[in-house]
């Protein structure tokens, strides 16, 4: 009969002790597209990666999953976001897809029909979901104003939190976008996670 704990045992009790605080920490899931995934610039330095190291900052116990992917559509949301829900079981979902919707002038009815689709698999996951909000120039004239409408349209039926504008602060500073004048910089992504934060903060428990 041993009198003592051998050394497996003793690991064995501190890997179940540590278990509960590995499983402990939620999951936020970043839907987005390139305003997202960061292109053109280190992926570290992007806003998800900022957002990752403020909740860290801040110790709130969120892991942050950047699932965004460049030239995203709505339409593209649409059929991995299932397959998301299921890889990462996310706690919050942050939806910052539509801005590749309104500059192919894609129909408003299909990114409507898209976001609302997205949204509500989310929620059957039992996810809360930020909207994200996107604009694009004002000489698409009419079709402009209908496009951002419809963030706030899906945010009302869906009863989610909304941001109202990804770049607001951002899309009137040329100095903060790079040559392609479509991305923002390195410089700006700190701007884009205030915005977001906004919007994000009232959602963490």
């Amino acid at each position: 009969m041993r009198l003592f704990p051998s050394l497996r045992d003793i690991l064995l009790t501190a890997l179940l002790l540590l278990a509960p605080a590995a499983q402990a920490a939620k999951t936020i899931l970043v839907f987005g597209d390139s305003l997202s995934a960061g292109y053109g610039i280190r992926p570290d330095a992007a806003w998800p990666a900022l957002l990752a190291r403020r909740l860290q900052d801040r110790k709130l116990d969120y892991n942050v999953v950047n699932a965004s992917i460049s030239g995203e559509t709505s339409s593209g949301g649409r059929t991995r976001i299932d397959a998301a829900l299921a890889r990462y079981a996310p706690q919050v979902v942050i939806v910052a897809l539509g801005a590749n919707d309104g500059l192919r002038g894609l129909p408003v009815a299909q990114l409507h029909a898209n976001l609302e689709a997205i949204v509500s698999s989310a929620q059957q996951k039992k996810a809360q979901v930020l909207l994200v909000g996107q604009r694009i120039p004002p000489n698409y004239g009419a079709y402009a104003v209908q496009f951002h409408d419809v963030f706030a349209a899906v945010a009302k039926t869906r009863r989610t939190a909304l941001v109202d504008f990804l770049l607001d602060g951002v899309a009137t500073q040329p100095t903060l976008f790079q040559s392609d004048n479509l991305h923002p910089t390195a410089e700006a992504q700190a701007l884009l996670l205030d915005n977001v934060w906004r919007g994000l903060a009232p959602l963490l428990k």
